[in-house]
């Protein structure tokens, strides 16, 4: 039908460490899951907390150390993946360290980049062609955090993880007060997610 979007292949990775009990950040990942899969989209889900992997301690592991087993699936995912969506909370001004740690394990030289043929990594990105949305929950109110602190550690996210690795255009849907919602205003943050699950975007 005209004017309808394009099946798209998607990629949830939800990044919150707590994997014991639901949080919002599950609540957000399932409305943006649900709207994709009603629009007609392939969804997969990846959970980060259910994992178990090592955290990189150098730059030669990273180089040239083996992927965990653990992550081969993971990698997969990401590589059959046009567009991803990230979950995650803000901790400490910044994403969780288990999320940060997934992402250096898979963003492997050979797969998310390429270093041969010489001359600079970043001109040889290995993931071009998809985009990504990223969804975050904050305690404080989200116009403080993009205009007093600048939004510094989703930039940071855009421009030297996903865009170093060729993912772009790259989205940003901002939840703040989270803990302050109540029932209507986490409906409307679900309603409008879903929304973007349905357009891929």
């Amino acid at each position: 039908m005209a004017g309808m979007t394009p099946a798209h292949r998607i990629l949830i990775i939800q990044g919150h460490p707590d994997a014991t009990q639901p949080h919002l950040c599950h609540a957000l990942a399932e409305a943006y899951a649900a709207g994709a899969r009603e629009a007609g989209h392939e969804v997969r889900m990846l959970e980060v907390a259910a994992l178990d992997f090592p955290l990189l301690r150098s730059q030669r592991e990273w180089e040239s150390g083996s992927l965990p087993p653990t992550l081969a699936q993971a990698q997969q995912d990401i590589g059959w993946a046009q567009h991803l969506v990230l979950v995650f909370p803000l901790w400490l001004g910044d994403m969780p360290a288990l999320l940060k740690g997934f992402l250096e394990q898979v963003a492997r030289p050979g797969f998310a980049f390429s270093t041969e043929g010489g001359g600079p990594a970043f001109s040889r990105k290995g993931l071009t062609g998809r985009s990504a949305r990223i969804v975050v929950t904050m305690g404080m109110p989200s116009l403080l955090y993009r205009w007093y602190f600048r939004a510094h550690s989703i930039k940071s996210l855009e421009r030297n993880i996903l865009g170093f690795v060729g993912i772009s255009p790259v989205s940003a849907t901002l939840v703040g007060a989270a803990a302050q919602l109540d029932g209507d205003a986490a409906m409307k943050h679900l309603q409008a997610v879903r929304k973007l699950g349905a357009q891929a975007i």
